[in-house]
């Protein structure tokens, strides 16, 4: 199976890019299924219904949100009347939607997608992720109704994503982290057979901080007063994510490549 996540998309450059080229990836790429972490298109603050809507349109089988999952309020509404939207497993026990959900690929094998926040640096203090992943990975082990596993790390440290990493190996097809919008370039398979990267990095303007305008955060940094809200800034953007080979029995991987599509980052196709 082929698979493709993306990272964090942020704002309205993220969101074009996604839309100008995710059917022309699938197409040239024979992509089975498509992961988007969606949780910063709007605004750079979380996700509405109508901007998630685009980005079912463009092409992704599933999207995943992160700590900014309900910044947007109509996504309490609107997670439980779309299914391809994924929260964190460990958000609260009273947010609307799933934490994890088996999909359809286009070859007609079935993906489960599944998100865990991290508690190292975060802003509240998440559920356990590892006991969160432990009931779900007991109940789809892979190979079995599940052909593919994909575990999406939201978190600030690399250390834990690479702790989830190695808790995973060997039961899921691929542990990617998303949440610092900074792509790592760590992409292996791991000695159990689980795909691996710290961070996706993020679908966005990289001649920014972290997909925001940069003037405003550097005049914070460099002076402490605020002046202005952040904007996403708005040039050409970079898809940046994870290209994932599996075998079709075990469903392992069997290829990882990082993904670097137009804008300011670039390397080669998978």
């Amino acid at each position: 199976m082929k698979i493709l996540f993306l990272g964090d998309v942020m704002g309205r450059a993220g969101r074009a890019a996604i839309t100008e080229n995710l059917a022309r990836l699938r197409r040239e790429w024979r992509l089975d299924f498509i992961v988007v972490n969606g949780e910063n298109a709007t605004s750079g603050m979380g996700l509405s219904g109508a901007h998630a809507r685009t980005l079912l349109d463009a092409g992704a089988d599933c999207i995943t949100l992160g700590d900014h999952a309900f910044d947007q309020k109509d996504m309490l509404q609107f997670i439980e009347q779309e299914p391809k939207i994924i929260r964190p497993l460990n958000f609260s026990k009273a947010a609307p939607g799933k934490g994890a959900r088996l999909f359809t690929a286009q070859n007609g094998r079935k993906v489960l997608v599944t998100q865990v926040l991290g508690q190292v640096f975060m802003k509240r203090p998440y559920d356990d992720p590892f006991s969160s992943l432990e009931t779900v990975l007991k109940t789809h082990p892979l190979g079995g109704q599940a052909s593919a596993i994909v575990v999406d790390i939201h978190c600030e440290a690399t250390s834990e994503k690479m702790a989830v990493g190695h808790y995973c190996d060997g039961r899921a097809s691929l542990v990617v982290g998303t949440h610092t919008h900074v792509p790592t370039a760590d992409a292996r398979v791991m000695a159990g057979g689980t795909g691996y990267l710290s961070d996706a990095g993020m679908c966005g303007d990289y001649n920014s901080v972290i997909g925001m305008e940069k003037t405003e955060p550097m005049r914070r940094f460099i002076t402490g007063m605020p002046k202005e809200r952040f904007t996403p800034a708005t040039g050409e953007a970079t898809l940046s994510g994870v290209y994932l080979e599996t075998d079709d029995r075990t469903g392992k991987a069997t290829r990882i490549a990082m993904v670097r599509e137009r804008g300011l980052l670039q390397s080669a196709a998978p």
